[in-house]
């Protein structure tokens, strides 16, 4: 049977590392997909690199529109990147009748209803196994190894940058902006890490885990996004004192009045088999009311993890190419037409448990003061952690820590409470708030 043939946009990190790993276990890729897969063109802007890097075989050009336009191309692979151009190129790609592969979750996240629905209308497949969490098969797991299950929640350690210096924070008793600098000299962060850092990067990933997990749309804008810059080398140890970690977590889950989308700092219990994964690797649980509780760990990035991830969808694509378009697996797992209208949920609206931590004047009476302004809003107090007197303030007053963990309280109330608190005389910083997520 004739070969699958694959036109590549973009001969990067991970272009090139798909066009290698293609190539070196192409005869294990055919016996599994029933037909040889090859990539036949590809389209960069430096030609002459990526024809360096491709070999004689393939034909490379500097428009990508060519690719498209190329009758004898099966699929089109985007690893473009971004909002822009990729989307009119993915868009062009389905109008002409091509199969899409993407590893680019940005644009999904943001672009995705209208793209599955061209897709959909035009009877092609976009498969983005590759856009969360590497190589990390997580999006098969949620589209079909649990379709059995109504899904709960899922909560994922889903971006590498920041995971690593939560680690090394950790290991190193060193605050945020000096492991960012040696995360940027070591090759995890990029040069501008706003993305990672400030947790849009998780949020684009969560937001493609939730459509699949509940059948929703995917909605990016409603998502609530905090990243890590304001987290303390002081909270990162408190919080180990207490028994947890904090990670970056992606979390969506089903609840009474809708579905929760958030991605912020969370204290993880240590015990918990997520807290332990260090460095620049990824992990995602999932719940399910069937299955119970499973767990996925491994690699999120890099050139050849995410092209086991692009390869793999290539794979399914090539073995469904002549299926029907109604019997091949819906792009979001639920039917086009089954899809629920629950609602993202306002963050004041989430329902959680909280680490509080107040630098206040070491005095009697401010413990009681705090713990009162609690009682008086029924959020009960789960512990309290009261350090020595370690700093004197200009005015020569003597200053502690305190740290608060509460029980489960609604975000809305709990953010009035803080607000009462940091007009106490007595506090003398503003205070430092982070969820914690049990994950049981």
């Amino acid at each position: 049977m004739k070969p699958i043939q694959v036109g590549l946009l973009g001969m990067g990190t991970v272009g090139s590392g798909t066009f290698n790993v293609l190539q070196r276990n192409q005869e294990e890729i055919k016996r599994r997909a029933g037909r040889g897969i090859e990539i036949t063109m590809v389209a960069d802007l430096d030609v002459d690199k990526a024809q360096a890097m491709s070999g004689p075989y393939v034909k490379v050009v500097s428009d990508a529109r060519q690719v498209i336009a190329n009758p004898d191309i099966d699929i089109v692979v985007e690893l473009i990147g971004g909002y822009g151009i990729a989307k009119a190129l993915v868009l062009e790609a389905i109008a002409a009748g091509k199969h899409v592969v993407t590893a680019n979750k940005a644009l999904l996240a943001v672009h995705g209803t209208e793209i599955f629905a061209a897709a959909h209308a035009k009877g092609v497949m976009v498969a983005f196994e590759a856009a969360v969490a590497g190589g990390i098969p997580i999006i098969k797991a949620l589209r079909e190894g649990l379709t059995a299950n109504s899904i709960q929640w899922v909560a994922g350690i889903i971006n590498g940058t920041t995971n690593f210096i939560l680690s090394e924070m950790r290991d190193k008793g060193l605050d945020f902006d000096v492991v960012l600098k040696e995360a940027q000299r070591l090759g995890y962060a990029e040069a501008d890490p706003t993305f990672d850092i400030e947790g849009v990067d998780a949020a684009h990933k969560a937001t493609l885990m939730s459509a699949l997990a509940f059948g929703i749309p995917v909605q990016f804008d409603k998502a609530y996004v905090e990243g890590i810059t304001k987290l303390g080398a002081a909270d990162i140890k408190y919080a180990e004192q207490l028994g947890y970690r904090i990670k970056l977590l992606g979390i969506t889950k089903r609840v009474a009045n809708g579905v929760e989308l958030r991605v912020h700092p969370s204290l993880v219990p240590t015990q918990c088999l997520i807290a332990n994964v260090e460095g620049a690797m990824n992990a995602v649980m999932v719940q399910g009311d069937a299955v119970g509780t499973t767990l996925y760990y491994g690699k999120g990035a890099g050139s050849e993890p995410t092209a086991s991830a692009v390869i793999a969808d290539l794979v399914d694509i090539t073995r469904l190419h002549t299926a029907d378009p109604l019997n091949r697996v819906p792009h979001l797992a639920f039917q086009p037409d089954a899809m629920s209208n629950l609602k993202i949920l306002p963050m004041t609206d989430v329902v959680t448990s909280y680490y509080l931590r107040l630098r206040v004047a070491d005095e009697a009476g401010v413990l009681a003061k705090l713990t009162g302004l609690l009682a008086e809003a029924n959020i009960s107090i789960d512990a309290v952690l009261q350090r020595e007197a370690d700093q004197v303030s200009k005015a020569g007053e003597n200053q502690t820590d305190v740290i608060i963990l509460t029980h489960d309280t609604r975000e809305g109330k709990m953010n009035e409470v803080l607000a009462k608190m940091q007009l106490l005389p007595t506090v003398m910083a503003p205070i430092t708030k982070i969820r914690k997520e049990e994950l049981n």
